[in-house]
């Protein structure tokens, strides 16, 4: 398995910026892609972004596009909003393709503890 941690949340001001880390342990020589979720009190858990095994495919959910950018150890989160308050979720799913991304919560096998996200108006 590949386990994830997150750390980096945090409260912090509209239009300001944050930085999530994502580290994996376990089995890590194996080829996984990693995804960010997040839930908001009340509301369901939802896709943020994923990147590949590779690095070369990215995705991002359209309310955060030109926001925020994925890589292979972080999440980088500018321009925030009020909105984007959640717990965030890092993500990781072994693979054998080196470029495809997942979006849905039920593709993914191993989840972190969630870090806070707050962002104040």
């Amino acid at each position: 398995q590949v386990q994830p941690v997150e750390s980096g949340g945090g409260l912090v001001q509209a239009g300001g910026s944050l930085r999530l880390s994502c580290a994996a342990s376990g089995r890590t020589f194996s080829m996984y892609t990693m995804g960010w979720f997040r839930q908001a009190p009340g509301k369901d858990r939802e896709f943020v972004a994923a990147i590949s095994w590779s690095g070369g495919t990215t995705y991002y959910a359209d309310s955060v596009k030109g926001r925020f950018t994925i890589s292979r150890d972080n999440l980088q989160m500018s321009s925030l909003k009020p909105e984007d308050t959640a717990v965030y979720y890092c993500a990781t799913r072994t693979t054998d393709d080196s470029f495809t991304v997942y979006i849905r919560t039920t593709d993914y096998e191993y989840w972190g503890q969630g870090t806070q996200v707050t962002v104040s108006s």
